[in-house]
């Protein structure tokens, strides 16, 4: 089975906040394939259904970025999925919005999410999509930034960012995450 992280916070007040930009990518993938991300159940929201032919999970963990990895580890002990089986998808600040980064492996990056992640997981080696957010103007708090919404002049851009990613998830479903990234890196 493959497995589908999206990083984000649970709560009405971050649903549409660039720290939510993971959800919102399988909030996307949830409606392209019919699949109800509903289900709580290893510190997460979880749906469960078919993607081009193979079985997937859509996971949410409801603990709040810092703590992802609990949600990662519990459903990696509940269903003993293989760790070269998931992606994270997430927010980046390094990567300007409307653009999308590939990656099998790395540091945290200062991203608390991923960082939980590796602690969580006992390596820096799986499968990631980074979307970017861009950084805030100088002046300007990070976690503010990340914690605010998008501006209606961005969101050409992030439906942009939301809909490659989800391409490139679907294109994994049946190439390596190698090819998945010569196609989809920009």
């Amino acid at each position: 089975m493959k497995w589908i992280v999206g990083l984000g916070n649970p709560g009405s007040e971050y649903a549409k906040t660039r720290h939510n930009i993971g959800f919102m990518a399988l909030d996307e993938l949830a409606r392209r394939h019919n699949i109800a991300i509903k289900q709580s159940k290893c510190k997460a929201l979880v749906g469960e259904g078919f993607m081009l032919g193979s079985k997937v999970a859509l996971i949410k963990p409801m603990t709040y970025m810092n703590l992802s990895g609990e949600a990662v580890r519990a459903f990696m002990d509940y269903y003993k999925v293989s760790l070269e089986d998931m992606i994270v998808v997430y927010d980046d600040l390094d990567t300007e919005l409307g653009r999308n980064r590939l990656r099998y492996q790395g540091s945290a990056g200062g991203h608390n999410g991923i960082k939980s992640i590796i602690q969580h997981t006992g390596t820096q080696t799986f499968n990631r999509i980074r979307m970017g957010i861009s950084r805030p103007e100088p002046g300007y708090a990070v976690v503010d930034y990340v914690l605010s919404k998008f501006a209606k002049k961005e969101q050409p851009l992030l439906q942009q960012s939301i809909e490659a990613a989800c391409d490139a998830v679907e294109f994994s479903m049946d190439h390596t995450f190698e090819q998945t990234m010569a196609k989809f890196n920009q």
